[in-house]
């Protein structure tokens, strides 16, 4: 028989796993800022080093690396009052691969978008908000009346959220020069707004009856 702290992992949903990877990285990241500080290097995300064909594995290592203990802190909570809630929708295995692809395209995003708007190619992006958008654009197309409560504290439908969140970041960053990776936003809701119109027109009467609960 497994033992109780056994079943307890095995139960964890892969939102709490993805939680608990990106509290362990950014454990392992603050160390290594006093002991190795070349594990960064490795593992944010760099325009240049992708577009020279380098380093393709932060594409992915990145999504679980954060700037801060708040940085951290605001995708974690975001993650875990949306996450959860859409794995229970689409099941563990289908929710694991949308979060990773989603992610990874949100990245793929930030360094095409680098290189066309001739932005410094040097310029790292670290966090999983790339892949958070995705699970809101999914969750504006299969559920835009869901009610969410933007910064914790403004009521609104899950799409207008959404679009609030996306264009006031950006506004933000562009009003006090914040370093934040809008287009990594952008691709994210995008991978996610497509799989919604995918998951919506294949599954209908499902969608149907998941909105009824939120008229």
């Amino acid at each position: 028989r497994r033992s109780t702290k056994l079943n307890f992992f095995y139960n964890m949903s892969i939102t709490n796993w993805i939680v608990l990877i990106n509290i362990i990285f950014f454990i392992i990241s603050v160390l290594a800022l006093i002991t190795y500080p070349e594990f960064w290097d490795y593992t944010v995300l760099k325009p240049s080093n992708i577009l020279d064909g380098k380093s393709v594995w932060t594409l992915l290592t990145s999504m679980f690396l954060h700037a801060g203990l708040g940085h951290l802190f605001v995708n974690m909570m975001s993650l875990l009052f949306i996450g959860n809630f859409i794995e229970r929708i689409i099941g563990r295995k289908r929710f694991l691969w949308f979060y990773l692809i989603s992610g990874i395209v949100a990245g793929l995003f930030f360094v095409v978008f680098s290189f066309i708007l001739k932005s410094n190619l040097d310029v790292a992006a670290v966090g999983a908000s790339g892949a958070i958008f995705g699970l809101g654009g999914l969750l504006a197309i299969l559920t835009p009346k869901l009610p969410v409560l933007v910064f914790f504290v403004i009521p609104m439908p899950m799409w207008a959220a959404m679009l609030f969140l996306l264009l006031f970041l950006w506004f933000l960053s562009l009003a006090l020069e914040l370093p934040i990776g809008n287009t990594a936003h952008l691709g994210g809701l995008l991978v996610g707004v497509i799989y919604g119109i995918y998951l919506r027109y294949k599954y209908k009467r499902k969608v149907a009856i998941l909105n009824s609960y939120f008229r």
